[in-house]
């Protein structure tokens, strides 16, 4: 059985115990791409919900608790050739590699998960995932950060330290450091990040600052109101998050506006297209897919 090619979830568990050094291998043997080419649009896939305990859609708190459901929609949002790649942590991006998925794809390394939904520490976002020196390992395209910025936590100033670190573990190995910055606040109790225009500049300002240089790095930025003036924040290439919308149609047509702007190079959604209130993944994503191209 070919490290790469397993025929179904059975394989891929009786691998990983037979033959767990079969993983670095396959990542080693897999057909890479560069991240931008053609065109220079996007379309990602977001999966690294999961690591910080975040297994909500909507109004279904257990939505994600099945590794191989949320594997099969992965599987299919993966196999539209519109979509460029994934995003995701290395749980679940070694399960895809195995499965053959991953051939010619983007892929980006998921870092800071400490921040697990809903704990007292939340803000204190350490690098509990993926490294720099792993992603440069698999031949990934980079990695990606997030960092909200509450400024009555003191948890805040060790997230933007760590994010800060990576971004330069990253641009010295020339991968990309995909930065996704949030102003939060606590609202009785759960972490609320701000999405009012300002509060979005503002973090926008505090994140591509990080780090010794900005050279490699991109940032990941929800679509909120009055886009035009909030991408004017920065030059810095962008894609838009997809978020958890109440309603996915309005969503849509959020981001076919937002696309046209300059900076804008394409969209990273995850739960909006992998679990959309119909059930139709390929449908969702061929959409999503055709605002990019």
């Amino acid at each position: 059985m070919s490290s790469a090619t397993c025929k179904d979830y059975n394989d891929v568990t009786d691998l990983r115990a037979a033959d767990p050094g079969a993983i670095a291998k396959a990542w080693n043997s897999r057909t890479t791409r560069p991240t931008v080419r053609g065109n220079g649009r996007l379309m990602i896939v977001a999966a690294d919900h999961p690591a910080r305990g975040a297994l909500a859609v909507g109004n279904r708190p257990t939505a994600m608790n099945s590794r191989v459901d949320l594997l099969d929609r992965l599987r299919a949002a993966l196999a539209d050739p519109g979509v460029d790649g994934v995003l995701a942590t290395s749980d679940i991006l070694d399960d895809l590699l195995l499965l053959g998925a991953l051939e010619d794809k983007v892929v980006f390394s998921s870092f800071n998960r400490g921040g697990l939904a809903g704990a007292s520490f939340e803000l204190d976002d350490r690098m509990t995932a993926a490294t720099a020196a792993s992603t440069a390992a698999a031949k990934m395209n980079g990695g990606k950060m997030l960092c909200r910025i509450d400024l009555d936590d003191p948890g805040t100033v060790a997230t933007m330290t760590a994010c800060a670190q990576a971004v330069d573990e990253l641009a010295a190995l020339g991968l990309i450091a995909m930065l996704e910055p949030f102003m939060s606040s606590r609202v009785n109790g759960k972490v609320r990040n701000d999405l009012s225009p300002d509060a979005v500049i503002k973090s926008i300002h505090i994140g591509q600052g990080l780090g010794s240089t900005s050279a490699y790095t991109w940032m990941k930025l929800p679509v909120v109101d009055e886009m035009d003036r909030v991408m004017e924040a920065t030059t810095l290439p962008t894609l838009l998050l997809g978020g958890d919308p109440a309603d996915p149609d309005e969503a849509f047509a959020s981001w076919e506006k937002a696309l046209a702007l300059p900076s804008v190079r394409g969209l990273i959604v995850g739960r909006t297209l992998l679990y959309p209130p119909d059930g139709d993944v390929a449908s969702a994503v061929a959409t999503a897919a055709s605002m990019v191209r």
